[in-house]
């Protein structure tokens, strides 16, 4: 028995050397990478909301409720369907080539001064646009 194990060693010493020289350098790398994320390691960020006041403090703006009621309005004037006028039946961008149906994510991303109303799909294609392979298939 202790003939093969030495027969066998003596025949593959080159293949040992060189499995254990990789199985060390790994577990070397890898400990240095570890020791290496740990120094690097930072606390996490936490982000807090602050309290409603109705006070200002000096060196930072604010928009009154007023106007944060207006431009979400405006924000959200294309969110439904409904606020688009009777002959949208497509809904492009004066600054793109591409027709949205009204329902569609990126049809409700257009500011609503640069929305252009199709009436129909030929409507859009007479004026160049093309439609949006997210949206209609």
């Amino acid at each position: 028995m202790k003939e093969k194990i030495a027969n066998f060693l003596k025949n593959n010493e080159t293949k040992i050397v060189l499995i254990f020289g990789f199985i060390l350098v790994a577990g070397l790398s890898f400990e240095a990478g570890f020791l290496q994320g740990k120094r690097l390691d930072k606390s996490p960020l936490i982000i807090e909301k602050a309290p409603q006041s109705s006070q200002i403090e000096p060196g930072t703006t604010q928009v009154p409720n007023s106007q944060k009621d207006t431009i979400s309005a405006q924000n959200s004037a294309l969110a439904s369907p409904a606020a688009l006028p009777q002959n949208c039946a497509f809904i492009g961008s004066k600054n793109s080539n591409k027709y949205h149906l009204p329902t569609c994510q990126w049809a409700k991303r257009i500011k609503p001064e640069n929305v252009v109303c199709f009436s129909s799909v030929e409507d859009a294609t007479a004026k160049n646009y093309q439609p949006d392979k997210n949206c209609i298939k």
